[in-house]
């Protein structure tokens, strides 16, 4: 059964199907319950509608790290430093760089 949290936002993605947000919420919550293929699945939405939403891109990352898919986590993560907010934002510029070198590490 559905938590309250992930209904709100499973609603969030019915009523507004054409907007990253819900879909975020979403993919959010899955990574934090390590449910990492759905994580995978509602982050991909978000990026594929707004595909400058560095958060989504991020955080989609983490999600394949969790599915083990380290060459797709890489892949991401290069593509969220291309977002005009990480191109701006040198704080997440340095969190990417270093989820990529720790990528290396493994």
């Amino acid at each position: 059964m559905a938590s309250e949290r992930e209904q709100r936002f499973l609603e969030m993605t019915r009523e507004f199907p054409d907007s990253p947000m819900g879909f975020f919420s979403l993919g959010r919550l899955y990574l934090d319950e390590q449910r990492w293929a759905e994580s995978v699945a509602a982050l991909s939405t978000a990026v594929k509608l707004d595909p400058t939403y560095s958060a989504a891109w991020v955080a989609l990352g983490d999600a394949q790290v969790g599915l083990g898919r380290r060459d797709d986590a890489k892949a991401t993560w290069q593509r969220a430093l291309e977002t005009p907010h990480a191109r701006k934002d040198l704080s997440l510029q340095s969190d990417l760089e270093q989820r990529l070198r720790d990528l290396e590490d493994f």
